[in-house]
């Protein structure tokens, strides 16, 4: 699982209302909150945005509140990974759910606003393009790469079910049906 794009460069503590103002949480849809991604503190940032873009951050990427928005946001204006030298809590989850990959780099100072970088989630090397250089980080779990491969927890819940349903039943073992 191969992502490719320039970095967007932010530092630490970017919060969720860094990342989405409040006053757009009436929004669901990632596409109108990706219109309003990061405009508290880089007002031009979804203009720059192309489609496959990743943001590297410091430290405590996604602080704030518990809102999905944040994430949607992001995957809504085109970012397809996000690294940083640590997430909160909150934002990884969320990340998971919504179906984002992030990825921890304590090296995150090395790479510049611009740099074109490489990662590749199954082995946990980014290549930064534009300095050859290489970064090592944890490989994404095969169960996460399945969620980021199907959009997010739920269309992988729905996924897996559909899945169950066209596998035939296993010799011996019987479902029995609710009556």
């Amino acid at each position: 699982m191969i992502i490719k794009g320039r970095v967007h460069k932010f530092g630490d503590n970017i919060n969720t209302d860094d990342i989405i103002a409040a006053k757009y949480l009436v929004y669901t849809q990632e596409a109108e909150l990706g219109k309003h991604c990061m405009e508290n503190i880089a007002a031009d940032f979804p203009a720059r945005v192309k489609k496959g873009d990743i943001v590297v951050a410091g430290k405590n990427f996604g602080c704030g509140s518990s809102r999905e928005h944040a994430p949607r946001a992001l995957k809504g204006c085109g970012i397809s990974a996000v690294v940083a030298s640590s997430f909160a809590g909150i934002f990884f989850r969320n990340a998971i759910n919504i179906g984002l990959p992030f990825l921890e780099l304590e090296e995150v100072f090395k790479i510049q606003d611009s740099d074109s970088l490489e990662i590749d989630l199954s082995s946990g090397i980014i290549k930064n393009i534009s300095q050859n250089s290489t970064y090592r980080t944890q490989p994404f779990p095969d169960f996460l790469k399945e969620i980021i491969t199907e959009g997010g927890l739920i269309n992988w819940a729905i996924s897996k079910k559909r899945s169950e349903k066209r596998q035939p039943e296993r010799l011996g073992k019987r479902r029995k049906k609710n009556v």
